[in-house]
């Protein structure tokens, strides 16, 4: 049995496929397509897991799509009438609802094939129905709280559930207007960072900053009681006006959210490219603050309620590592298991497991560890391409390799390192990484010198060996994606500059022997050599998505003065 899974029709689109409960194949559409959180129907992503498949289209059996618009249709109807949104706004919900709705039209038309020859049945999963799958089913718990939390998905942002062995049940949920993504996102546009998916720069930012307007930033967003929450729809445009977004073949875009209100109560908005002052720091420190505290709120009440001690979360706000570093020292929970793909892209995963174990009743699959579900290519695929361009390469050993890397990167090296299959999800985890030598103070310099030219402001990630973690971290913990931030031990700090951000955390990954080989045996040799386990670790790519394919990942070296590219087991040198 074969299920096609989708996120459609929103930001980071996607596509899996699942044959007899094995995941065979996951990518996001902007992979493909090189446009970062590529909005619109994933016909190529879809391709790409067919052809992984090596089947066509006649023969999958189920699609599933992470929207229903059916969900909420009432309180959807309601909302328009009662607070007279926009004729345009309106129009643009209906043309996206209608696009939903035709999911097999848009495969034919995208594969050139007869609309009648897709046998598959349709399935419409409402979006936090499939966050919470993509997280529960996927988890080593037989039985856990479960909590998805974003901006918007049919009409809702938060969701709280319980799992137990292959089904969930939905406990509460949370209406529009209220988001605590949509309050992150609307700070996150306040302070001048105005791209979809930027509010990653605001939990960034925050550690340069104190926390001095909590109480007032706890206006705009209401703890309830009942342990989940509203906002102050004073601070915010949609609820009454409709906000303008756009999610059509290509870059998302959704117009500012915040009121003039806002701008009242906390002053000018910064403009994009404006100097960023200690109160814009201070703004950013408070907002965390207060998503942290309630996300403390929702589980504290999640797990009383419930009384388990395990807790899956998935959704965007899932994807905020500072908040989930200090989940279990905050909550009742004992244990916590965030996807790989936390953000949207991961629901196309999740409303395939959602029909797969809720609805047709199948055993769970084994617990998703790894992330390594993209594009991958043999060393004679690369050497085919490099000798297509007359690139000049070496062909080494894994000895000679990683020996080679390792004196690369002890020499002040920049190295591109593609290896294995891509990664799904937003975190770059040593298939698809940049890698340079953390111990090195001018590393972070180098890096944004040589590629990034980013935000000084954003830290670069460590990826440790998995059994040197307690030697260096405050806590032990296994964090396979880079799903959490943790301090590091006051001894290490010095040592360490370039991995360590402003407050002394880490956005760790763990890297396990038995999950990646590669990157591991790489990270022991410069360890051997160094005496330190650790790799500086950030995504292969150059203001773009992260680079999916041998020509990409060498136009980035070539456009770069990154030192070396390896692929596989080839290297190509400046």
């Amino acid at each position: 049995m074969y299920i096609l899974g989708l996120n459609a029709y929103h930001g980071d689109s996607s596509a899996c496929i699942f044959k007899d409960g094995e995941l065979i194949a996951a990518t996001e559409e902007e992979r493909i397509r090189r446009i970062k959180h590529w909005a619109g129907f994933p016909s190529e992503s879809i391709k790409f897991c067919l052809d992984e498949c090596g089947i066509d289209i006649t023969q999958v059996d189920h699609i599933t799509i992470s929207r229903d618009p059916s969900a909420n249709v009432y309180k959807k109807i309601t909302h328009s009438l009662k607070n007279m949104v926009s004729f345009k706004t309106l129009k643009d919900r209906l043309a996206n609802t209608k696009k939903v709705s035709s999911t097999k039209d848009e495969l034919a038309k995208a594969l050139d094939v007869d609309v009648s020859e897709i046998k598959a049945e349709v399935h419409n999963i409402e979006h936090h129905r499939s966050h919470m799958a993509s997280a529960f089913f996927a988890s080593p718990f037989k039985e856990s709280a479960i909590l998805s939390i974003d901006g918007f998905g049919d009409f809702t942002s938060t969701m709280i559930g319980t799992g137990k062995d292959n089904k969930i049940e939905v406990l509460d949920q949370v209406i529009y207007p209220h988001s605590v993504g949509v309050f992150y996102t609307a700070f996150t546009q306040y302070l001048g960072f105005a791209n979809y998916g930027d509010e990653y720069k605001v939990m960034g930012l925050s550690p340069y900053g104190n926390p001095t307007l909590v109480d007032k930033v706890k206006d705009v967003l209401i703890f309830k009681e009942n342990g989940l929450f509203e906002i102050n729809t004073k601070y915010f445009k949609h609820p009454k006006e409709g906000v303008q977004m756009s999610w059509e073949d290509g870059d998302p875009f959704i117009e500012p959210i915040y009121s003039d209100y806002m701008a009242e109560k906390f002053g000018k908005p910064r403009e994009k490219g404006e100097e960023l002052t200690q109160c814009h720091k201070d703004l950013a420190a408070s907002i965390q603050r207060v998503t942290e505290e309630l996300i403390f709120h929702i589980l504290n009440h999640l797990q009383k309620r419930t009384g388990l001690k395990n807790i899956c979360i998935a959704g965007g706000v899932a994807q905020n590592s500072v908040a989930n570093g200090k989940i279990l020292e905050n909550t009742t929970f004992e244990n916590l298991y965030i996807p790989p793909a936390g953000h949207d892209a991961g629901t196309a995963i999740g409303s395939a497991l959602w029909l797969y174990n809720q609805e047709l009743d199948k055993p769970r699959i084994g617990p998703m560890m790894d992330s390594y579900f993209g594009a991958k290519f043999s060393d004679d695929e690369v050497e085919a391409y490099l000798k297509s361009e007359n690139i000049s390469y070496q062909k080494l050993s894994d000895e000679e390799l990683n020996n080679k890397v390792a004196d690369c990167l002890i020499n002040a090296g920049v190295v591109g390192w593609f290896q294995g299959r891509a990664e799904f999800g937003p975190r770059a985890l040593g298939h698809r990484s940049i890698i340079c030598d953390p111990t090195r103070d001018d590393a972070k310099e180098l890096i944004n010198a040589k590629i990034k030219r980013r935000e000084p402001f954003r830290p670069f990630a460590p990826s440790i060996l998995k059994e040197h973690v307690a030697e260096y971290f405050e806590k032990v913990d296994d964090v396979p994606f880079m799903e959490k931030v943790y301090q590091f031990k006051e001894d290490k700090k010095e040592k360490l500059q370039a991995v360590v951000h402003v407050d002394g955390s880490g956005r760790l990954q763990t890297v396990d022997k038995e999950i990646s080989p590669k990157y591991y045996s790489l990270i022991k040799k410069f360890y051997d050599k160094t005496g330190t386990p650790i790799l500086l670790n950030t995504s292969f790519n150059e203001n773009e998505p992260i680079v999916n394919t041998p020509a990409e990942a060498y136009a980035c070296f070539a456009r770069t003065t990154m030192d070396m590219v390896v692929m596989g087991n080839i290297v190509v040198e400046r």
